[in-house]
């Protein structure tokens, strides 16, 4: 048997891990880690029963279950597998590719740009002022802009303090930006469903952490009744940051430059 075990053999292996790793992450970030398992602890039985130990009457029972599974699974992770072909199509070796047919409307964020956000950000803290900014990546976030009021303005630390100032109409909502422009105000978010969150962070927290499970978008929150400034991106949270380490975030994942 081992000799007939060969490359292609080990890169099956290498592929089908590293497909399982990616899985286990998603689910793990969405909560759902413990029916996952769940599902790995069933297909290892499986194997086992129908084709270690070759019993007939089990393996028939589980082989039935296992005919229909592949539905159940579609329709119990139909959020994580779409997860899983958003971080796939992201992933860093297919975005040169994604740049050359990708809008000029996504380009990379000034410098001005980010001292604006970072400023209005501090601001905001000071008073106690929540706020949830979304800035976009590769990925389009159209259809959650179309769920605010278009703005298309440029980026400025008054305009950010105006909009989140409370009692304001899109006070509680989101700010996309793309580029160096403020695409909409006022947008409503997907809400993670993990249930690792810590209590301490409340709906801004869980609307970037649902956002950026589902996108590539980096995400800035200001906790209203801590005053305090977090960064989001690929579902986790970096909290308590102090502008000085906001602008090196920014700096460093939105210019593709490295903060001397």
């Amino acid at each position: 048997m081992m000799e007939n075990f060969g490359i292609k053999d080990i890169i099956d292996i290498l592929l089908v891990a590293t497909v399982m790793y990616q899985l286990y992450r998603i689910v793990s970030k969405s909560g759902t880690g413990a029916i996952f398992n769940g599902v790995l602890a069933f297909i290892i039985l499986w194997i086992l029963i129908s084709q270690v130990l070759q019993m007939r009457l089990m393996g028939a029972i589980l082989d039935k279950f296992v005919n229909i599974g592949l539905f159940v699974l579609i329709i119990i992770f139909q959020d994580e597998i779409r997860r899983f072909l958003i971080s796939l199509g992201s992933n860093r070796t297919f975005r040169y590719f994604s740049r050359l047919f990708r809008s000029k409307g996504v380009s990379e964020v000034h410098d001005s740009s980010i001292t604006s956000m970072v400023l209005a950000c501090m601001n905001l803290a000071k008073t106690y002022t929540g706020a949830l900014i979304v800035i976009q990546q590769e990925m389009s976030l159209n259809q959650f802009a179309d769920t605010g009021e278009k703005l298309d303005a440029d980026i400025s630390t008054r305009l950010i303090e105006n909009i989140f100032f409370k009692n304001t109409p899109l006070h509680d909502g989101a700010m996309i930006i793309s580029g160096n422009r403020i695409k909409a105000a006022g947008c409503i978010l997907p809400i993670s469903q993990n249930q690792d969150i810590p209590k301490s962070f409340g709906l801004r927290h869980r609307a970037a952490l649902g956002i950026s499970q589902e996108t590539d978008a980096k995400v800035i929150v200001i906790s209203e009744e801590r005053g305090k400034i977090s960064f989001v991106d690929e579902g986790r949270i970096e909290a308590n940051i102090t502008p000085e380490k906001l602008q090196e975030f920014l700096i460093e994942s939105m210019s593709g430059k490295k903060k001397k």
